[in-house]
């Protein structure tokens, strides 16, 4: 399916909920909308599927104005934070009550053969007799995932679906969804708060910011490519590191005196260089400008360590693969490669993005 929204805002009362935006998904692709709580996304998913109604603009579906056309009378699944299962049906019966609506066009046999295929896919086929209430958290939210995946709608949107898991639950899930995905045919809008989700993902990535759609385009160019400060600050986890500079011949003018070599165009005077915290190093190479400073906090999340530096150019948080263990107060020496990092100017609009294999 290919969904449209043309100038669409929505207001309530006096607040608006999203300002005017044109958005056309990629067919049969996933696309993800990326943003922080109330950032807009929930209301622009409920406006695809028919749940709401613009105040302005227009809906359209494979060039069919739907903007009017409540959720029932569209063939769209939906997949909410809270999983939602019928209580008193069975795993196998929740799983099989969308294609049990057009039994006229499905047999018993295939109906029960796409039930057993997604159990299987989920890793819930040892439940299919039993109850929803009978099954963990996540095992509730893999229902309710199949049976948005047996409908086979043309628009498939997920709400957050991960975001009351446990860690280890979603990491499990995200794997699995990307291959369902893949091997679908419906078109995906899946919102979430984590840039991390979003790239994991991969397809196209909408990032949404107090109700705006800042950028749209595949996610590996919106991640390198950020087209503003904005944008920058809502795919960075951790965010992005921001250092206010001057344009100087050679290069980009720091904070306690120093110089980043770079090429900049001409005419730029008050900049921003954003570093992400991946970019930092503790160890350098040739052309890599050295950042010594003194450890203010060192965090172990999963396979990685972020490392809170007090440095001359302001306090900086680098990510570094593996555990490592640093004492407060420590001296510690990060480097930088210039070929790393992005500038914005002084509208916050981007300047120099990192070089290509560099990232």
């Amino acid at each position: 399916m290919e969904l449209r929204l043309d100038r669409i805002e929505k207001q309530v009362g006096a607040q608006t909920h999203l300002y005017p935006l044109d958005l056309t998904l990629v067919p049969r692709a996933v696309t993800v909308l990326l943003g922080a709580t109330q950032a807009g996304k929930t209301t622009l998913m409920r406006l695809m599927a028919g749940l709401d109604v613009p105040s302005k603009g227009r809906v359209t579906a494979d060039g069919k104005d739907v903007t009017g056309l409540p959720v029932r009378e569209r063939n769209v699944a939906m997949v909410y934070q809270q999983f939602i299962n019928y209580p008193s049906m069975t795993v196998a019966d929740n799983i099989a009550s969308p294609l049990k609506l057009r039994a006229g066009k499905t047999s018993r046999s295939s109906i029960d053969a796409r039930v057993n295929e997604l159990a299987a896919k989920l890793h819930i086929d040892p439940f299919l007799k039993r109850l929803p209430a009978e099954l963990s958290g996540g095992q509730q939210q893999r229902v309710a995932l199949a049976r948005a995946l047996a409908k086979n709608a043309p628009l498939m949107l997920l709400d957050e679906p991960l975001v009351n898991l446990d860690y280890k639950l979603r990491e499990e899930l995200r794997d699995e969804l990307s291959q369902l995905f893949a091997a679908g045919e419906s078109t995906v809008v899946y919102a979430t708060t984590e840039p991390t989700e979003a790239l994991l993902l991969g397809g196209y990535t909408a990032v949404m910011d107090r109700g705006e759609l800042l950028q749209y385009g595949p996610t590996a160019e919106v991640f390198h490519r950020p087209k503003s400060i904005r944008v920058a600050r809502a795919f960075s986890d951790p965010p992005m590191n921001l250092v206010q500079g001057t344009a100087v011949a050679g290069g980009m003018a720091l904070p306690g005196g120093g110089v980043l070599p770079m090429a900049l165009p001409d005419g730029s005077s008050a900049l921003t260089l954003g570093i992400r915290a991946s970019a930092l190093r503790v160890r350098g190479g040739t052309a890599d400008m050295a950042l010594p400073g003194t450890v203010e906090l060192a965090e172990i999340a999963g396979s990685d360590t972020f490392v809170h530096v007090a440095t001359p150019i302001g306090e900086l948080v680098a990510q570094l693969t593996g555990v490592h263990v640093f004492t407060l107060g420590a001296a510690i020496t990060l480097y930088l490669d210039p070929a790393r990092v992005h500038v914005f100017d002084a509208a916050g609009e981007l300047l120099v993005a990192p070089t290509l294999g560099a990232h």
